[in-house]
């Protein structure tokens, strides 16, 4: 018999990694796939423009959860997702990422139980399937809500699909059972590679008057950095001094906006190019360019890696260190003599990293055959 599987995406994180899977699984035999966009990013720059770019299919339901704060989206979530497991009955459930969308329907599902009973792995039973693309993953920051939505999200789903050793042995020491767990590689590489040609050919340097390897890229949104005046203001005031050095292009992100002003800070447009979200192409294409690029996003740190752009990650922590051990980032933490030090270091000697097993732009394959060996034969 086929599988019916809701594949679920909700914010910008999730959608370079739901793409290639939604690519991988389409046509598939095996499977009766529909995409669920939970909404939790709902705006054309953060949602559409991805779908759009990304060639990925209109999703079959819109959730249109929108923001609110982690509990009220977390519970509004549960209760939209449980009535869509009601109607849609899927034997399979299959989540990427660590955002709120990614545990609220991992948990929504573990607790739901089928009209009917189905087997999988020889076993009778009557809980769709919980299947986590991008699993093991861990920055050990209890005060990261997405560290609390990884383990949550790890511990109560049955295929865990990992990125890179260091996510394998993560769950080990968790307990995990190993016949849970496939090291398949990196999804969000997969959109890399396949997007990177067209990306090149955008004019996005036209537009914003920048040259080639003559600029730096930054983004920062994560609420332990822009939230608290003093920690932006210092952020700030260290990436401003890099900016004396070469120009920051800085698309900001909606949350990020308002706090800035909140630090009576401002940047000057003479080193500071600042613009709305990019969409992916247009952002790609900034990154591949760059001479260096500042985050505290951790797919970055990734694309970066995979780019051979040096990176430095604004954080005190990363869940992606084998984009320290192999890759080109450095961690340059979040004080300002950290980030000045760390960027003296890139600047005198550009990290020259490799790019980990299996980023090759062949996960979602991996993870498709996985799936197909696991729910057995037609």
């Amino acid at each position: 018999m086929t599988t019916k599987l809701l594949c679920v995406a909700g914010a910008r994180p999730n959608f370079p990694k739901i793409a290639p899977l939604m690519h991988a699984l389409q046509g598939n035999p095996r499977f009766v796939t529909k995409l669920i966009h939970t909404g939790q990013h709902y705006d054309d720059a953060l949602s559409k423009i991805f779908f759009d770019e990304l060639n990925i299919p209109r999703p079959d339901l819109d959730l249109e959860v929108g923001s609110a704060s982690h509990a009220v989206q977390t519970a509004e979530l549960l209760k939209r997702f449980e009535q869509v497991l009601k109607d849609e009955q899927p034997q399979a459930v299959l989540v990427v990422g660590d955002v709120n969308s990614t545990v609220a329907c991992a948990l929504a599902s573990a607790k739901f139980f089928l009209d009917a009973p189905f087997t999988f792995r020889g076993v009778e039973r009557q809980r769709p399937v919980m299947i986590h693309v991008e699993a093991g993953l861990r920055s050990f920051d209890d005060d990261m809500p997405e560290e609390i939505n990884r383990r949550v999200t790890d511990n109560i789903s049955e295929m865990l699909f990992v990125t890179d050793p260091a996510g394998e042995e993560n769950l080990k020491n968790e307990g995990v059972d190993a016949e849970r767990v496939n090291f398949v590689g990196n999804v969000m590489i997969d959109t890399l590679l396949a997007a990177k040609e067209k990306a090149m050919a955008s004019d996005v340097l036209t537009r914003l008057k920048l040259e080639e390897g003559a600029f730096a890229l930054l983004t920062l949104h994560r609420p332990s950095n822009v939230d608290d005046p003093a920690t932006l203001r210092e952020i700030l005031g260290a990436l401003d001094e890099i900016a004396k050095d070469v120009p920051i292009v800085f698309p900001m992100h909606p949350r990020t906006k308002p706090r800035i002003a909140d630090t009576n800070m401002e940047l000057d447009p003479t080193r500071w190019i600042t613009c709305p979200p990019m969409g992916y192409l247009d952002f790609l294409k900034l990154e591949a360019t760059a001479k260096l690029v500042l985050t505290d996003s951790g797919g970055i740190q990734e694309e970066t890696t995979v780019l051979g752009v040096p990176c430095l990650t604004l954080r005190e922590n990363t869940e992606r260190p084998v984009t320290i051990t192999e890759g080109t980032n450095v961690l340059a933490r979040t004080k300002r003599e950290t980030i000045l030090a760390a960027y003296a270091q890139v600047k005198a000697e550009s990290p020259a990293g490799r790019i980990p097993r299996y980023w090759d732009g062949h996960a979602a394959e991996r993870i498709v055959k996985a799936m197909e060996e696991a729910f057995g034969p037609k």
